[in-house]
């Protein structure tokens, strides 16, 4: 019903979405002398917060030996700093009625909590204090180290189709940060110290190198009086030089195929791909998410109508491209096949697609409804404060300014079908393609 209701609207949702959600106007920003950046975002529809600090550390920083370190150190803020013996931070956020977890990505580590809006300076204190007074013991490290590598185990290495994903990534970039997951390597995990962790958090948690957002029923003046007070006297520290991590030319197709007990075979595919940081002109990155949308974008897109439900050779399928990174990254298509379909025809079909957008125009009325689409998703996002700062944190973490988010609605409704057409000839090419095949081995037997 929800699908038919949107086919009804779009027209009027592209004219919704002229009126973006929040504005240059609402979006206050701070920085403190020491280095510390702050957004504030009022949106009063609610009596509710979401505070969250950003650091801009990730997996991408990592170097081989300690992969998957951020994500450990993640862990680890919950264990006890100063003020708050281990496991208070949580306890007190729950006292409070609120929610809270934190996220490791490539780009950046964050934290967060959602709770009622006469609470949030409690939370930004708190922040604040383990900020700079982190207390990192043996006695919680290790146990905690069993707990990651239990993670791994459970979300990678006992799911065969997020393993090919590990594994083509690995494939994709082989001097790339993004090569390596974000989890980290399982033999580093092993080989995580104290002093490791240590280093890794007095290297990067520091105020020069984060950004604090809040996003509610707030009054913004009083959260940059309360951002001064509680961060204002921690010091900015000399942060490591991040040397060019620029990937070696690709000079072909590369491939990889994982044998591992699944059900069903699992298909990948990705074409190395620039992003707004890395762009000259920005276009090219807005086009990409065009493309991915003409591909999958709900059961009116072409893998949908062709591979899915017409030809019937594929039970799923996806297509992704994201814009906002630090480094180049991938557009993807994945697909598991259906009931007897060969892999090898499933992926001739799914390249077959990709060269139709390099040789058909798109069609006007097929592009203006996948810009509906895809401008609705932004828009939809507005609706949760929680997004909303994700986006601004997001894209002020990585480089690009959370006025970005201003330009999305515009930007996309801009692209035209030469610009699709254009931007699938020039990097959906075979020379930047890397492929995973899952085939998978008999569940119970042996590998």
């Amino acid at each position: 019903m929800m699908r038919r209701l949107f086919e009804a609207l779009s027209g009027a949702l592209l004219v919704f979405a002229l009126v973006p959600g929040a504005t240059a106007e609402q979006v206050v920003e701070h920085r403190l002398e020491n280095g510390l950046t702050v957004l504030v975002q009022q949106d009063s529809r609610a009596p509710v917060v979401t505070h969250q600090v950003w650091y801009r550390v990730g997996s991408m920083d990592e170097h081989s030996g300690i992969t998957g370190i951020s994500h450990m150190l993640e862990h680890m803020m919950f264990k006890g700093s100063e003020q708050y013996p281990p496991g208070e931070f949580s306890r007190i956020v729950s006292r409070l009625g609120g929610r809270e977890n934190a996220f490791t990505g490539r780009d950046y580590t964050g934290y967060f909590q959602v709770l009622g809006n006469e609470h949030w300076e409690k939370v930004m204190a708190m922040e604040a204090e383990r900020m700079h007074a982190l207390q990192l013991t043996e006695e919680e490290f290790r146990p905690e180290r069993r707990v990651v590598i239990e993670e791994r185990r459970l979300r990678t290495e006992d799911r065969p189709n997020s393993l090919l994903h590990e594994q083509f990534m690995a494939t994709a970039f082989f001097n790339h940060p993004y090569g390596h997951p974000i989890i980290g390597w399982m033999t580093d995990i092993d080989a995580y110290t104290l002093d490791d962790l240590q280093a890794w958090y007095d290297s990067w948690y520091a105020p020069n190198n984060a950004v604090v957002v809040v996003v509610g029923d707030v009054d913004p003046d009083a959260v940059i009086a309360a951002a001064e007070r509680h961060f204002g006297d921690i010091p900015a520290r000399e942060l490591p030089a991040r040397k060019p991590r620029i990937e070696t030319p690709q000079r072909g197709e590369r491939r990889v195929t994982l044998q591992a007990p699944a059900e069903l075979p699992y298909l990948l595919m990705g074409w190395k791909t620039p992003v707004l940081k890395t762009l000259d002109d920005p276009a090219d990155a807005y086009a990409l998410i065009v493309a991915a949308g003409v591909l999958d974008s709900g059961d009116a897109s072409r893998f949908a109508r062709g591979l899915v439900r017409g030809r019937e050779i594929a039970s799923s399928t996806s297509a992704r491209y994201s814009a906002f990174s630090r480094l180049d990254s991938l557009f993807t298509v994945a697909a598991v096949p259906a009931g007897g379909t060969d892999i090898d025809a499933l992926e001739a079909a799914l390249l077959a697609e990709i060269e139709r957008l390099k040789e058909e125009p798109i069609e006007d009325s097929e592009l203006q409804r996948v810009q509906a689409r895809v401008i609705a998703s932004e828009i939809f996002q507005k609706d949760s404060i929680r997004a909303q700062a994700f986006e601004l944190g997001m894209l002020q973490t990585v480089g690009l300014g959370w006025q970005v988010a201003e330009e999305y609605v515009d930007r996309i409704r801009a692209v035209t079908a030469e610009d699709v057409q254009r931007v699938a000839r020039e990097y959906l090419v075979p020379e930047r393609r890397t492929v995973g095949v899952l085939d998978p081995l008999p569940i119970g037997g042996e590998a």
